[in-house]
């Protein structure tokens, strides 16, 4: 995923009601902008670290930048979640995740019928034909080989060097959407819940039970021979996030 404009520098000075930060600009202007984060951002928004700014010129927004990434000392670190989706949309379309390569139907935040709307469905055909011979090939554990439903979760943390983790706050829906993907893969769907760590500093990947015990206890009972889990990583830089490898699991 490019920027579809060149990135601003400036230095953080601090971030507060979730959604807003303060930073000084290379000019030496303050100016407030948006922060696309909704978590707490432990172990980022440190004050004086550089950050990098998308402008939003010519809109209606009410603040005209938005803080795109973090500059931490072990490189570049992408705090917009909502770029998490594009960052994987792209993946897909390259068939750059080979779990889930062969899938020529890929839609976006689709209901799943209940009471959850999950990131991707994936499917195989539109209609009642046979599909394409690479599917099977893929097919999630547990499913058919017509659909897969992928929840994808945005992951900045790493409180421990080379460890990614996820929450970084309590998250209800989180644990709404892994009980829809545990409800769909018993109704014979494919279902996978995909980390995607917007940072290349880290070996391995951890639920943050400490955090979110309510999370880790419903992540620890999934049944992973129905629900693929999957951790990648991404290089980062103020030209782009690009999907880059798988991290190891750490399950306990």
């Amino acid at each position: 995923m490019d920027f579809p404009s060149p990135l601003i520098p400036a230095t953080l000075l601090r971030r507060y009601k979730r959604f807003l930060a303060d930073v000084r600009m290379e000019d030496g202007g303050i100016i407030t902008v948006h922060c696309a984060n909704p978590g707490s951002m432990l172990s980022l928004a440190v004050a004086g670290r550089r950050c990098w700014l998308s402008h939003h010129a010519g809109t209606a927004r009410k603040l005209a930048y938005s803080w795109e990434l973090e500059e931490a000392p072990t490189g570049c670190i992408g705090i917009n979640t909502a770029r998490a989706n594009t960052v994987v949309a792209e993946a897909l379309a390259a068939g750059a995740i080979p779990e889930l390569a062969g899938w020529p139907i890929v839609r976006r935040e689709v209901a799943d019928g209940v009471d959850s709307r999950l990131d991707f469905h994936l499917s195989a055909c539109a209609g009642p034909h046979s599909p394409p011979a690479d599917v099977g090939r893929h097919s999630p554990p547990g499913g058919t080989d017509q659909e897969c439903w992928l929840e994808v979760k945005s992951v900045t943390m790493s409180r421990q060097a080379g460890l990614a983790e996820w929450p970084d706050a309590k998250s209800s829906r989180g644990v709404r959407h892994l009980e829809a993907l545990a409800r769909l893969a018993a109704g014979g769907a494919g279902a996978t819940l995909l980390f995607l760590a917007q940072r290349a500093d880290c070996t391995a990947f951890r639920v943050a039970g400490d955090i979110d015990p309510v999370y880790a206890a419903a992540f620890a009972a999934v049944d992973r021979a129905k629900v693929r889990i999957l951790v990648y990583d991404c290089t980062v830089s103020p030209a782009g996030i690009e999907l880059r490898k798988p991290l190891t699991i750490l399950w306990n």
